[in-house]
C-alpha cells in the first residue's frame, strides 16, 4: 500500500463508518507499527495525523436512579455485584476478580487485585453492603472466587455483569444507558459532591494520574460541591418581571 492508500482508509473510516475516534487512532496507530517497525518501508507515515481523541463526559447516575436500580436487582448475588461496583468505585474486572480472602472485616476494606497496570490496592469496605454481602455468601457458599461462574473454578464473566447491568437498568425503568463503569463514574462523582478531595478519589480509582480523576470535576455540579455564583453574594434588590 502507498501513503495515498492509508489516507484514503483512514478517510473510509471517518466518513462512511461509525467508528468512533478511539477505534480510528488505534488503526492509525497500528498502521504506523507495521511500516515503521515490522515492514521498514521507506515512506513515512508520520505526517498523517491521528484522529483527534474525542473527550465525552462521562454518563453518571444520581443517588436516587442507585437506589431504583439496586431495588430492581433480582438475587443475593447480582445485588452484591452491583452494590460493590457502587460501593467500591471497581472496575468491571476488578469485581470478577475478586477472591473470598480479599474482603477484610477486621480493617474494613476490600483487596484490588488485578487492578489496572497490574496495580494492587485497598478500598473502603462499606458497613451497608455487609448485610447482603453476608446473605450471599451464607446462600452461595463461594470457596476462591467471590463470584464464581459457571464453571466454580473460574469467575464471573464481566460480560454477564454488564449483561446484568442493561437488564436492571431497564426493569428500573432508568432513561440513561447503564454500565458496570457507569456506577465507577458514580461513585467518584458522588464523593466529589459530598467534599472528598481529588487526590483521595484518585487512589481509591487507582488512577495513574490525577488528570484523569480532574475530568470528574466536569460532572459533579458545582452547587454539589459547596461552590455558589458570586451574584448570590451580591445584595441584589428584587426585579419586577419584565413586561
Amino acid at each position: 500500500m502507498s501513503a495515498e492508500n492509508v489516507r484514503e482508509y483512514l478517510r473510509y473510516l471517518t466518513e462512511e463508518t461509525s467508528a468512533g475516534s478511539g477505534a480510528r487512532r488505534v488503526n492509525a496507530c497500528a498502521l504506523r507499527f507495521l511500516y515503521h517497525k515490522t515492514l521498514k518501508v521507506e515512506w513515512s507515515i508520520d505526517y498523517i495525523p491521528l484522529p483527534r481523541e474525542e473527550r465525552k463526559l462521562p454518563v453518571v447516575l444520581s443517588q436516587g436512579d442507585v437506589e431504583r436500580l439496586l431495588a430492581a436487582t433480582v438475587g443475593l448475588k447480582y445485588r452484591a455485584m452491583l452494590m460493590l461496583l457502587y460501593a467500591a468505585g471497581l472496575r468491571v474486572s476488578e469485581l470478577t476478580h475478586l477472591e473470598v480472602g480479599d474482603i477484610d472485616r477486621e480493617r474494613m476494606v476490600i483487596h484490588v487485585r488485578h487492578g489496572k497496570g497490574a496495580r494492587d490496592r485497598y478500598v473502603m469496605l462499606a458497613r451497608g453492603l455487609l448485610p447482603v454481602l453476608d446473605a450471599y455468601l451464607a446462600a452461595a457458599r463461594p470457596t476462591r472466587w467471590l463470584f464464581p461462574g459457571l464453571k466454580p473454578n473460574c469467575p464471573v464473566t464481566t460480560c454477564l455483569v454488564a449483561k446484568v447491568c442493561r437488564n436492571v437498568a431497564k426493569d428500573a425503568a432508568l432513561a440513561k444507558h447503564v454500565t458496570p463503569h457507569t456506577l465507577r463514574h458514580s461513585f467518584a462523582t458522588h464523593l466529589l459532591e459530598a467534599g472528598t478531595d481529588l487526590r483521595s478519589i484518585q487512589v481509591l480509582l487507582g488512577h495513574r494520574s490525577l488528570r484523569t480523576t480532574v475530568s470528574y470535576l466536569h460532572v459533579a455540579p458545582a452547587a454539589g460541591r459547596g461552590i455558589v455564583s458570586p451574584l448570590d453574594a451580591l445584595s441584589v434588590p428584587t426585579l419586577q418581571p419584565v413586561r
